[in-house]
């Protein structure tokens, strides 16, 4: 049986200050064709995975190493590997290259230059998301892949790099893959909803505000309907096809169309813009915001009437709606979204945590609004559903359906 240890590095992970994110989804993928996972070791960054590497390397078929692998002094990975797999550390022109490119070229020398060495006689794994590339090799009979420790940079390496080599050299043939992305469920009710489906082989990879879903199975159609069941289910826009994300899915339509949008935020403090502007050539699409926590600014500013507040409180529909026409008149945009709700119980109002109301205005058409009760695993959870879905929203808003009518087929959110 081939045999697989992880080792994890990081001293904030050994003092519990966060808490571990890989050992799961690598023991679960490994299991899964058959790898027997034997161990899982957190390690500090002090330079003891050496000493370990010696040990795991006379049990093991294959070592993955996560972590220590930035430009600081205490990520010590790659010269550790280096030397118990006794080879020397060269600097990889093209990773240089990359690096010299995405952080610029005095920045790119000094500390961060590190980054760009690699053991040599290994194979270099691109990281798209980081300026740490991971890199994998061969030695007595072990394989060890290193790669870098944030979640966000790891597990699209680990896909994309280290469970097809391992595959590869198990000699697993997949089915074709299907990649599909998941909007707010959360990842363990997705399991729990893709479970029903056993013909289908099902994968999910978390990912900032939203869910990689894969798919493989021997029966095309099958799937296909199993899929169509999952979107009637959870409601328009909650599962789509690809890899793609909220962002992408309203920017994409606003550049195409020539838009400009404005937002009024409440209860996401500012993430929704935050979000809008996170892409080059925002100023496109994107004219400005209003935060407004207090009603003192949704009045001044925004024009919410005070009668509206005073029967009906800041966390309304008819707040909701008034905010957006504010910001939309305010701004001379095309469309507007607003977002005013309940991140913690601070802010209840007497209503539950997690009860948001979006609002949407146009120049073209009525405005609509409406609310959603999450379910809340705490304040910052309530402020990326709430940007998440107020994105989907307004691209449905502006596709001309029925926004109201749709949100009330959204479940398990």
């Amino acid at each position: 049986m081939t045999k697989c240890s992880l080792i994890v590095i990081g001293s904030e992970l050994t003092r519990g200050i966060i808490a571990d994110k890989h050992g799961q989804l690598v023991s679960r993928e490994m299991t899964h064709i058959g790898v027997h996972m034997s161990q899982i070791v957190a390690l500090p960054d002090d330079g003891s995975i050496t000493s370990v590497l010696h040990a795991l390397k006379k049990s093991n078929d294959i070592i993955i190493v996560t972590g220590g692998l930035g430009p600081t002094q205490d990520d010590m990975t790659r010269r550790c590997i280096a030397d118990v797999f006794g080879t020397e550390l060269v600097r990889d022109d093209e990773c240089f290259a990359e690096l010299r490119k995405r952080v610029g070229e005095d920045k790119a020398l000094g500390a961060n230059e590190k980054q760009a060495y690699i053991p040599r006689g290994f194979t270099v794994m691109r990281n798209p998301n980081g300026t740490a590339p991971g890199f994998y090799g061969f030695d007595e009979g072990t394989f060890v892949f290193a790669l870098p420790g944030p979640p966000r940079e790891m597990e699209p390496m680990f896909y994309s790099y280290v469970l097809p080599k391992v595959k590869d050299l198990l000699d697993i043939r997949d089915s074709e893959r299907y990649e599909y992305t998941s909007f707010i469920t959360a990842e363990a009710r997705l399991e729990e909803l893709t479970e029903r489906y056993a013909k289908v082989d099902w994968g999910t990879r978390f990912q900032d505000y939203r869910i990689s879903l894969y798919a493989s199975c021997d029966d095309k159609t099958y799937l296909d309907n199993a899929i169509a069941e999952l979107k009637s289910e959870l409601g328009p826009c909650r599962i789509v096809d690809g890899n793609t994300s909220a962002l992408v899915i309203l920017t994409d339509l606003l550049k195409e169309r020539g838009l400009k949008i404005s937002v009024a935020e409440s209860c996401t403090g500012g993430l929704l813009s935050s979000l809008l502007t996170s892409q080059p050539g925002s100023s496109e699409y994107f004219l400005g915001s209003v935060v407004s926590y207090d009603p003192s600014v949704k009045m001044g500013i925004l024009g919410v009437r005070g009668e509206t507040i005073e029967r009906v409180g800041v966390v309304s529909d008819e707040c909701a709606t008034e905010m957006a026409d504010g910001v939309r008149e305010k701004c001379l945009s095309d469309y507007a979204v607003s977002v005013t709700g309940v991140a913690g119980p601070s802010e209840s109002e007497g209503k539950k945590v997690g009860t948001v109301c979006f609002g949407f205005s146009s120049k073209e058409r009525e405005s609509a609004a409406f609310t959603l009760h999450f379910t809340s695993w705490g304040r910052e959870s309530i402020r990326r559903k709430a940007s998440v879905t107020a994105m989907l929203f307004l691209y449905l808003y502006i596709k001309g359906y029925d926004i109201v009518k749709i949100s009330r087929e959204w479940t398990n959110i």
